[in-house]
């Protein structure tokens, strides 16, 4: 495939899995008002292992040979799954939209600090200089020690290193363990600890309107998985990860329209260094990669 055809593919597929990913967190949320926390995760959890098991089986992937170091790794990766499934959900039910999506797009400053200090990756000073103006604008978002703190926000800042570790371990993976092997895995485990938490919960009735927020939610983060890896293969990594960004833009959207809720003037101006800086990083990655 012509590279700027499939580049132009990618860049599609990337922003249809973004929203896919946001609007799954916007049928979470409103789950909130429905049902408790890790009711909501065990049943979405549920009906994703089953789903991405069969997705597995069909396409052959459902096996279990694999080497030591690499169950290890699908452990991390799948324990790392589960935990930052609760943070990051924990709060959601408790910040806006906007806020905790835009947190979570400072994922290309973190894994740039976990490729210097843990991988010995050779970083720079500009973006070296980039991290920092991110981090920044993490700040400006969360605004530690002021009124308008909210505490949930550093659960999605912890979510934010949670996921890293998750990608580490992926990134680790030798090329023998399936990617959707590695979702099942990582859904099961899901649905595994947040079972596990459930039985502290009292759970409640699923009405007609939960059900549907809990397909939703299913339907989406399914189309997101798929997207993304899809936009991957199709496209040039470097070029296709910035389009992840769309998720803020759906994220501010969705929080406006379905929860009435907007970033102030700080916030907002905080996306937009977190956005900048992690363009700039993935650009100037890009750059580095075409020079050698």
């Amino acid at each position: 495939m012509d590279h700027t055809l499939g580049n132009r593919r990618g860049a599609m597929l990337m922003v249809i899995g973004a929203a896919a990913f946001t609007l799954n967190d916007t049928c979470l949320k409103a789950l909130s008002a429905h049902l408790p926390l890790f009711q909501t995760l065990f049943l979405r959890g549920v009906g994703n292992t089953i789903i991405l098991g069969m997705l597995a089986f069909a396409f052959g992937h459902m096996r279990f040979s694999y080497s030591r170091h690499d169950w290890m790794l699908i452990g991390i990766r799948s324990l790392a799954e589960a935990v930052a499934a609760v943070l990051f959900v924990t709060a959601l039910f408790h910040m806006e939209l906007a806020n905790a999506t835009a947190i979570m797009q400072a994922m290309p400053i973190v894994m740039t600090v976990v490729g210097a200090l843990w991988l010995k990756e050779k970083v720079g000073w500009r973006r070296t200089l980039a991290t920092l103006v991110g981090f920044i604008g993490v700040l400006m978002i969360v605004h530690p020690g002021t009124d308008n703190f909210n505490i949930y926000s550093l659960f999605a800042l912890a979510t934010v290193a949670t996921v890293s570790i998750r990608d580490l371990a992926a990134r680790r993976m030798s090329a023998n363990v399936p990617s959707i092997f590695a979702a099942w895995s990582a859904a099961s485990a899901v649905a595994i600890v947040c079972g596990a938490g459930s039985i502290f919960e009292d759970w409640q009735p699923v009405s007609g309107t939960s059900v549907i927020l809990l397909f939703g939610a299913m339907a989406f983060v399914m189309t997101g998985y798929i997207m993304s890896v899809m936009a991957v293969r199709v496209g040039e990594i470097s070029f296709v990860s910035p389009f992840r960004y769309a998720s803020l833009l759906v994220g501010i959207t969705m929080g406006y329209l379905v929860f009435g809720d907007l970033p102030n003037g700080l916030e907002f101006a905080g996306c937009v260094v977190v956005v900048a800086s992690g363009l700039f990083i993935l650009l100037r990655e890009r750059s580095l990669e075409k020079e050698d």
